[in-house]
């Protein structure tokens, strides 16, 4: 399988911070060698004799440089009836701290387990979650992690994995695929920041979320700036506005008693207005902006979701750059939020897609109704796969998640809930709770076909030619309409 190396599979390095809009210096990174075991089960279960050897967290065991690669198997990704399990031991850092135990990402359900003590448990492959585990720390310690994951066997959200893959459907992904690590906390600490610029009013709102609601303040410049009610206002009187041509981001400090938390932000804005001509358009910082991007779906050749080194990452997104684009659409996939860091920090805008999921239903009718420019209304639910009412409560969840998770992001600018009709349900209702998360941002509600009224007139063309609609008054996205492949 030396084929499916890239020019990173021999220097993997996954040590860089996982959040750099949260910064602390007491780190431990837990990624590494993992005893691992895939056996028949479910989250309730043990391990049932020896492990099976040893993992490299945080890759898949479906991909190479887990140093498993399952995927060469038959069936070799994990089957909806067997349980993922890893362990691995580690020292206690700190004394007299709070010991936060962070994930950046799990496929698809997990439970875990410290020291024998059950630590929490976790839905949804694509968001981070963490849990305050003091209590459980010894001098020495074992983490296990539990994992199941039906893929597409049922209608959970799964982006483009899918058991019988091939064409645009690709590889799945199972357990463990983003960074583990550890970090300790003085007893009062930051959980959160919530950071709003505003471009228009040169000032901008960071909200400090602490364990006990305790009074922080913002350090920025030299300056401080106290929070009220957990919310410093700070102007900005000439703000350096942020773009992909200059991508200026100011960094700054948020202190709480003895923690301390290194971020950042910029003065942007995205918006919708007109041109010169009267035509609607897209714009930034209230100038009218063209955004040209490509559908980045995030998948490498060793290590399928997870990018072998940071030096990947950046490499990846200074392409798109160089290529000519200054737009990439991250297409039904959340990345570690280094990838985010990296788009704010070199330029690249970011539309964000949520993750899509249901059962494949009517697949031949939806093309065609996607081709004779025909639409189902969505709450139609049986059309388009999404009868199931807990996996709707589960898709709310998820996007709360995915916003406060990727909220802080200067490069992201719109968001779309559903793609061409997939797993679609109810869009004018799923975009109004959406701006109510954040009202911030564009929304693309339907990317593709089944357009009900959205921020944006979202147009694929893949086979018929493409006719921009000249008397449509909201801003024409032409979201996808071709590729290039290669036939192997």
């Amino acid at each position: 399988m030396n084929d499916l190396k890239s020019p990173w599979s021999d220097k993997v390095d996954t040590t860089a911070y996982p959040r750099p809009q949260m910064y602390r210096q007491s780190y431990h990174c837990l990624d590494g060698q993992w005893n691992y075991k895939i056996q028949k089960g479910n989250l309730g279960s043990s391990a049932d004799g020896l492990f099976d050897g040893v993992i490299r967290v945080p890759f898949s065991p479906e991909c190479l440089l887990s140093g498993i690669d399952r995927s060469r198997l038959t069936n070799g990704f994990l089957q909806p009836d067997e349980v993922l399990i890893y362990r691995r031991s580690f020292p206690k850092h700190e004394e007299d701290k709070l010991a936060i135990l962070h994930f950046g990402a799990v496929d698809y359900e997990c439970k875990v387990v410290l020291n024998g003590n059950l630590v929490g448990s976790h839905i949804g492959g694509y968001t981070a979650f963490e849990w305050e585990v003091s209590e459980f720390l010894k001098d020495q310690n074992i983490l296990e992690v539990f994992v199941v994951d039906p893929t597409d066997s049922q209608p959970i959200s799964r982006g483009k994995q899918k058991m019988d893959h091939g064409g645009i459907w690709y590889t799945p992904t199972s357990g463990i695929w983003q960074s583990v690590w550890i970090e300790y906390v003085p007893k009062t600490y930051i959980k959160s920041l919530k950071i709003t610029p505003n471009l228009d009013d040169k000032f901008v709102n960071i909200k400090v979320n602490t364990n006990d609601s305790s009074e922080s303040h913002i350090v920025l410049n030299g300056k401080d700036y106290p929070t009220q009610n957990g919310v410093a206002c700070v102007p900005i009187p000439e703000p350096h506005e942020w773009s992909p041509e200059d991508p200026y981001l100011y960094f700054f400090d948020a202190v709480c008693g003895e923690d301390k938390v290194h971020s950042y932000f910029a003065m942007r804005k995205f918006s919708m207005g007109k041109r010169e001509d009267g035509k609607p358009c897209f714009m930034l910082n209230n100038k009218p902006y063209f955004m040209s991007g490509m559908l980045d779906q995030g998948y490498w050749s060793d290590g399928l979701y997870t990018a072998p080194s940071d030096e990947a990452l950046i490499y990846d997104i200074q392409l798109a750059k160089e290529c000519g684009f200054n737009t990439l659409r991250k297409h039904i996939k959340v990345e570690p939020m280094r990838w985010y860091y990296h788009c704010d920090r070199l330029g690249v805008i970011v539309w964000q897609d949520f993750i899509n999921g249901g059962k494949d239903k009517h697949k031949a009718a939806m093309l065609l109704l996607a081709h004779i420019r025909k639409r189902v209304r969505d709450n139609h639910y049986g059309f388009y796969g999404r009868t199931d009412e807990n996996e709707k409560q589960k898709y709310y969840k998820e996007m709360d998640e995915i916003v406060e998770q990727l909220y802080n992001c200067p490069s992201l600018a719109l968001w779309t809930p559903f793609n061409e009709g997939w797993g679609q349900f109810d869009s004018i209702k799923v975009s109004q709770y959406l701006k109510g998360l954040d009202d911030t941002r564009l929304i693309d509600h339907a990317s593709g076909w089944a357009d009900h009224g959205g921020d944006i007139k979202s147009i694929h063309r893949y086979i018929l030619n493409f006719k921009v609609p000249r008397k449509e008054k909201r801003p024409v996205a032409l979201t996808e309409f071709g590729g290039y492949s290669l036939n192997v």
